[in-house]
């Protein structure tokens, strides 16, 4: 694809701003991620109700997820990403408002439409050649990693000092921000912004067209990378939904000991980005590197289940932050690749479905496991299963 050196610059100040909106939005994601478990909490539900309410959240994304996909092909970046920011924004606004169960159920319905990163990946897939695309999605990470510092450590201080409510109304506050931002930087249309006209649009304008959207699962290859993506994911996504749960109840952490130890996570997901995973992924493919990937989030399963102290923990998340940032990016990398242009939305609201359905899964399989079995089960379920893939995708690649 050809570019002039203006049109350059200015698909650079927008991808700029698409990972300022993502530091923003991460931020206020993992303040409202500090406040659920302890509002909860407070409000009396007990692990499985809170299992309950992570799945149900879950749910709702999932089946926004493509919808949100085809939304943002439809009618472009802009209106999907406002459309995220302020899903995001009303669902902190009610958690904020929420004094019985009730109340915070219901906070969950607005976040059908919150699929921040997925809109960011829009605009990035769209402005990026295939060649730069890996590099270009890790650098979006990069900005989620740093809103997760900020985030889980305002959210700790904000619970610890003026309760769960206030919080909340921050993380609404910035939400707000972030949809102004966007009104006043993001083009309407970014497939259009290094293309010499806009792009076909699809025959049907109809975002509830689901024959268009699960006809991507017919594309070579498409359908396997999702499948490996929900099979190695769910087990992460049980320790996951868990361990806020875990941190409370076995190693005593409080709000803010809570935030910072996110933060610290949020830190290694950044060193992984920029001086590991963004280097190998220069000089290793993406198909050579996924089942390496696995591998690790494998072994990382077994020290999990081994783990007996918050400390055991810190040294654990090393190669889990490796493991998971590579996986998560090679795979979004593949996905995007393999349709297209007028379909990557779509594409990348399947994907991001199969996060949520994983969420959805995750948290009811987690409440019961840890009132059975105790936390080392998460270990064990992910060591297994993700050995099992890794050999599956190890042998595939021999033949």
């Amino acid at each position: 694809m050809m570019t002039t050196p203006e049109k350059d610059a200015g698909v650079g100040f927008v991808i700029r701003i698409t990972n300022f909106n993502m530091a923003l939005y991460s931020t206020c994601l993992w303040i409202q991620n500090g406040v659920m478990p302890y509002l909860s909490k407070k409000l009396g539900m007990d692990a499985i109700m809170f299992g309950y309410l992570q799945t149900a959240f879950a749910i709702i994304q999932l089946l926004g997820g493509p919808l949100f996909g085809r939304f943002g092909d439809l009618f472009g970046a802009r209106a999907a990403l406002s459309l995220a920011y302020l899903s995001s924004g009303l669902t902190s606004m009610i958690m904020g408002l929420s004094t019985n169960v009730s109340l915070l159920f219901l906070s969950r319905l607005p976040s059908v439409f919150m699929h921040g990163m997925q809109a960011a990946q829009m605009v990035v897939t769209d402005l990026s050649s295939e060649s730069e695309r890996t590099g270009k999605l890790g650098k979006l990470g990069l900005s989620y990693g740093v809103g997760m510092i900020v985030g889980s450590s305002a959210g700790g201080f904000l619970i610890s000092k003026f309760g769960e409510s206030f919080a909340a109304y921050v993380a609404a506050a910035g939400s707000v921000l972030n949809s102004i931002v966007v009104m006043k930087y993001i083009p309407e249309d970014t497939k259009s912004v290094i293309r010499k006209s806009k792009p076909e649009m699809a025959s049907s304008r109809n975002i509830f067209n689901v024959k268009k959207i699960f006809k991507l699962l017919s594309i070579p290859g498409a359908t396997e990378i999702l499948a490996i993506k929900a099979i190695t994911g769910l087990p992460m996504g049980v320790f996951q939904s868990m361990f806020s749960v875990v941190g409370m109840d076995y190693f005593k952490l409080e709000a803010e000991d809570n935030g910072y130890l996110m933060a610290y996570v949020g830190v290694l997901q950044m060193i992984m980005q920029v001086l590991l995973v963004g280097w190998v992924t220069k000089r290793v493919g993406e198909h050579t590197l996924l089942p390496w990937c696995v591998l690790v989030i494998s072994l990382v399963g077994l020290a999990t289940a081994l783990m007996s102290s918050i400390l055991h923990f810190h040294l654990i998340c090393i190669p889990m932050s490796l493991g998971m940032t590579g996986f998560y990016l090679t795979t979004d990398s593949i996905l995007t690749k393999i349709v297209p242009p007028s379909d990557t939305g779509a594409m990348l609201g399947l994907n991001m479905s199969v996060h949520s359905l994983i969420r959805s899964i995750a948290p009811t399989i987690g409440g019961f496991l840890l009132q059975l079995y105790g936390y080392p089960s998460f270990g064990y379920l992910q060591f297994t299963v993700s050995l099992l893939v890794f050999l599956y995708i190890f042998k595939r690649s021999s033949n």
